[in-house]
Order: structure tokens, then C-alpha cells, then sequence
């Protein structure tokens, strides 16, 4: 039996109960998106996106071909390290140390000692923004951006022509083995750019260094039971490597999408755990309400084929890690319920579960697995 655990990273569907609490209070990234002319995704529909309690604002399919229902977190964060970790059956109560002011500057001061590079910036700011008001200094001084967020991350951006991305992942690396206990942030990450000063862009050769879990996972459980786990995109980054059996980063959603289906193909068992950054990496920090329709829209195309891969006995989920409302009036993530479309099981509204956790424990009790977080939705 093959699991195919798709995260379509950041589609959020409303802001949760406490969403106040973390600025959020109207955040709803699938309602916003879905107001745009590009938005068209009659699979989800089929399966029942449009289903799910609080999602008001789309048709309703009279007979859904996929289980359904939409998720609360419990851990207190709305990024993607707790997401996902959440996903996997791990909640993580206290929240990971965010730096609203900079790093301080003994942190700093250690990180230069370590690397032997010297900082710009320090403060919370835009990906993108923080190239186009820094790129030009960096490239003249040698000196490494580094940068934060409202999420628990240190990022380092550096042009790829003045620190070759082998470097700056060492770099990152050395950064991720000082960046524990209180300043354990939940990823480091490498942000490389090209260009010239007015026109700097990021690549997509970013890596997420992050935290490994602090307990038992999803795919802890699943090896222990001689399952196949296979991640693909930034999954294996997002668990430290923990659990996972083989790794296909990528560079994309397109070429995830394209993994997903050779993987469909070929693997005889066990999950496949995929997650499509560009949701929220390209369009949702970039409040690209258009695009982010656009590459919704073209998952959704894409859904067929890999349906068609499916044996008698697989099952599909399709669900998300946090929100990334592009048309709010921040560029950071958002505190959202996240929707489970599952396919492969009686079709059936599931209401709203308590936790995310519910998902790695349904998986886990397919494979004759439990975790100690979660119930199992089916």
C-alpha cells in the first residue's frame, strides 16, 4: 500500500480561533486566492475542497469522491517546521524562539567567530526586499545578510557569484550546530540571489536547515515498522534527514508535481511525503494573490494524472501547513485551520479535527503504527 501525503505549503482556509493572538484574525489565504480570475480547480472541488466547514465561499460537490474535513493546530506557531512536525504527530507546546529586534549580539558575535564572516542587517524584513536595500553592499564587503521574520529563522542571503552555494550551505550548517537551546530558531536558511544592484533576484537553490524533532515522528514510527519513507522537496530538511529512507529535493512545484508522479509510478510501498513550496515561497510572502491562483490552479490540472497512478488500496492526502494570506497587510505567514482532502477512503465530512496531528496517526494506524499525539480521522 502506497500513501501519497502532498503539502501544498501555506494554503490555509480561515483564521483560527486564536489567530488574533499572532495578528491574524482575518487571515484566509484559499478565500482571498479564490476571489482571482486564475482560481480554477475543479478536481479539489470534485473531492470536496469546497465542502469542508467554513469554506462558504466555494460550490458545494453533491457527491464527493474524497473523505474531508479541515484542522486546528495545537502547537503554538503558524510556520512550517511546527507545521509539518505537527502533521507527523509531533505538537510542539512551547513555541521556537522568534527575534522581533535582530539577533543579539553575542549570538552574532559567536556566528562571525565560527564563519569567519562579518553581517548586514539583522532585523526582520522581506526576502526580497532585504537584496534589493542590501545586495549592493553585500556584493562591495564580502559581509553575509542575514535576516529574520515573525517565524523562528535565521536566513542568510549572499549573492551566488560572491559565495559559492557550497560555501553559504556550510555556512548554514555551521550556524544550524550553534543555534540551540534559546537560540534554538526552528530553521536556518540559505537564500541565494543573483543579479546586479536594481535587479537582484533569489534562486531556487534555497535550503532549510532546520531543528530536528524533539520527539517521535510520523516517519520515526514508520521505519520502525521497516516502511518505506521517501520525501520529497524541502521534507527531509524540515526533519533534520530524521526518518526519511530516500530524499529528492527539488527546485519547485513543477518539479515536485513531476517526482510525485514518477514516484506514483515506481514505489511498490510505503509514503510519500511531498511538499510544493512556490504556494507559499513565490506568491503568498510575495502577496501574489494572481499567481498564487495560477499555481493552485495548475496543481489541480495536475491531479488527474497522478490519480490515475493509483493502485486499489493507496490513498492520496492533500492538505497544507500553516497560511500565507497574500492579500493581508503582512508578507508573513498565517495562523490558519488547514483543509485534509483524502482520497482512497469512503467519502465523508470529517468536521474539524483538533489537531494536525490527527493526520500522522490515521497513517500510522494504516501500517499498524501509533503515535502518543493525534486520533485517527477513518
Amino acid at each position: 500500500m502506497r500513501t501519497v501525503l502532498i503539502v501544498l505549503d501555506s494554503l490555509g482556509i480561515g483564521a483560527l480561533p486564536d489567530a488574533k493572538d499572532f495578528g491574524d484574525a482575518d487571515a484566509n489565504t484559499l478565500k482571498r486566492i479564490s476571489k482571482s480570475p486564475c482560481f480554477h480547480t475543479p478536481h479539489l472541488l470534485k473531492m470536496g475542497l469546497g465542502n469542508i466547514q467554513g469554506v462558504d465561499y466555494l460550490s458545494k460537490e453533491k457527491e464527493p469522491s474524497a473523505a474531508y474535513c479541515r484542522l486546528m493546530e495545537r502547537s503554538r506557531g503558524k510556520d512550517t517546521t511546527v507545521g509539518h512536525w505537527e502533521l507527523a504527530g509531533l505538537i510542539s507546546i512551547k513555541p521556537l524562539p522568534t527575534f522581533p529586534n535582530g539577533f543579539p549580539k553575542e549570538l552574532l558575535e559567536a556566528f562571525t567567530k565560527e564563519t569567519g564572516y562579518e553581517i548586514l542587517c539583522n532585523l526582520p524584513y522581506s526576502g526580497t526586499q532585504v537584496i534589493a536595500d542590501y545586495g549592493e553592499e553585500h556584493l562591495a564587503s564580502g559581509k553575509l545578510i542575514v535576516y529574520t521574520s515573525a517565524d523562528s529563522v535565521f536566513q542568510i542571503a549572499a549573492h551566488e557569484e560572491k559565495i559559492p552555494l557550497e560555501e553559504l550551505y556550510e555556512i548554514c550548517r555551521k550556524a544550524r550546530a550553534m543555534l540551540q537551546g534559546d537560540w534554538g530558531v526552528g530553521r536556518v536558511i540559505a537564500r541565494p540571489f543573483i543579479g546586479s544592484a536594481g535587479h537582484f533576484t533569489r534562486t531556487a537553490n534555497r535550503r532549510d536547515f532546520s531543528l530536528a524533532p524533539c520527539g517521535k515522528t510520523l516517519l520515526d514510527a514508520l521505519q520502525e515498522k521497516g516502511i518505506p519513507t521517501v520525501g520529497v522537496g524541502k521534507i527531509s530538511d524540515i526533519f533534520a534527514g530524521r526518518g526519511i529512507q530516500d530524499s529528492y529535493p527539488t527546485h519547485g512545484n513543477e518539479e515536485g508535481m513531476e517526482m510525485a508522479l514518477k514516484l506514483a509510478k515506481e514505489q511498490e510501498n510505503g509514503l510519500i511525503f511531498i511538499n510544493l513550496v512556490d504556494f507559499d515561497m513565490l506568491y503568498g510572502h510575495r502577496q501574489d494573490i494572481d499567481g498564487y491562483a495560477k499555481a493552485l490552479s495548475a496543481f489541480d490540472a495536475f491531479l488527474p494524472k497522478l490519480m490515475e497512478q493509483l493502485r486499489e488500496g493507496d490513498r492520496l492526502l492533500i492538505t497544507a501547513d500553516h497560511g500565507c494570506d497574500p492579500g493581508d497587510e503582512s508578507t508573513d505567514h498565517t495562523r490558519e485551520y488547514i483543509p485534509l482532502l483524502l482520497y482512497g477512503e469512503e467519502p465523508r465530512d470529517y468536521g474539524t479535527r483538533a489537531t494536525f496531528a490527527d493526520i500522522g496517526q490515521t497513517i500510522a494506524a494504516w501500517y499498524g503504527a501509533s503515535l502518543s499525539e493525534g486520533e485517527s480521522i477513518c
